[in-house]
């Protein structure tokens, strides 16, 4: 297995975004990129190229009948996939296609021992749901990558961790019932903040009722708040004992961010990986994804995610 980093580049992931004025602009890429390149982290790193996922496999969590509305509106451009927060832009449907694609290929390639870690900066677009989009997000790469890893790899408890200020609500309300989807999430309290939901009382259906942690955060919480509500994480996800880790970064946890009101530093992204990746070294054979999620400071995501990328490397 080589302990190199895989980061996932390229003009595939990076087109996907809204344009101008919309805030999940496509430039989103290349400024992480060139803050990832001044890190100096040089043969610890190898940069990944983007691969496009299947219709069978958006449709591993997806609905047939959305897959093929967004397939329909990505052509005209025209409208808007949900009730209008992600306009449907020409050519979405495969930008989209190919950040669950590349997620499915670092998945494969930890699985097969090409690699120990990944990072993917567009991708762990949460909201989507399993027949619409919602927040920004056009297919939920997250969702499909536990079921992907189910079907293909034969793993069965997975871990979501998510530590974006917007509650990840596609992915916990896709898996509510599933008790074998571990799920931890620290973000902004729903009263505050969209999607409006994550209330600590939520904490799954049925049989799943008593796995999943929503810890919800004051507008305005520190790194001292968030490292006390990540304790609670470290001790759930080292109770479950999950097989595979999918960290969710997403950077609008960070002071100064547009659309959001938590005042982490970057050092909170960085603590969180380097936490998990100890506990995916104690359970899951090291195996761990990271993906970027939302972030709208342009300067706050190219430091947040370098941040969590050099918790990678510096782990092994």
């Amino acid at each position: 297995m080589t302990s190199k980093i895989h980061v996932y580049k390229g003009e595939e992931i990076a087109r996907y975004g809204f344009g101008d004025p919309h805030p999940f602009g496509t430039d989103r890429h290349d400024v992480f990129q060139d803050e990832l390149a001044a890190a100096n982290l040089g043969e610890s790193i190898y940069y990944a190229h983007p691969r496009r996922a299947s219709v069978d496999e958006l449709a591993l969590f997806h609905t047939a009948d959305y897959i093929d509305r967004v397939s329909r509106l990505s052509v005209t451009g025209k409208g808007f996939l949900d009730d209008g927060d992600t306009p449907a832009v020409k050519g979405i449907f495969e930008a989209a296609s190919d950040v669950v694609g590349s997620v499915l290929s670092a998945t494969d390639k930890i699985m097969h021992g090409d690699a120990r870690r990944a990072f993917i900066p567009i991708a762990g677009l949460h909201h989507a749901t399993r027949d619409g989009a919602a927040g920004f997000c056009v297919f939920n790469d997250c969702g499909i990558a536990v079921e992907y890893l189910r079907k293909n790899h034969g793993l069965k408890r997975i871990a979501y961790v998510d530590i974006d200020a917007h509650h990840g609500d596609g992915v916990f309300y896709g898996f509510e019932d599933d008790p074998d989807l571990i799920f931890a999430d620290i973000h902004q309290d729903g009263r505050t903040l969209y999607p409006g939901t994550g209330a600590e009382t939520e904490t799954g259906k049925g049989r799943a009722r008593g796995t999943k942690l929503n810890i919800a955060m004051a507008p305005h919480a520190t790194d001292r708040d968030f490292r006390s509500a990540w304790r609670r994480v470290e001790d759930y996800l080292r109770d479950a004992k999950p097989e595979f880790i999918l960290f969710q970064c997403g950077a609008d946890s960070l002071e100064g961010d547009p659309i959001t009101q938590l005042n982490y530093t970057e050092a909170a992204h960085a603590e969180a990986a380097a936490s998990l990746c100890q506990i995916a070294d104690e359970y899951c054979g090291g195996r761990i994804i990271g993906t970027g999620g939302g972030g709208y400071n342009r300067r706050n995501i190219a430091r947040a995610w370098t941040r969590v990328v050099q918790s990678f490397v510096a782990a092994g």
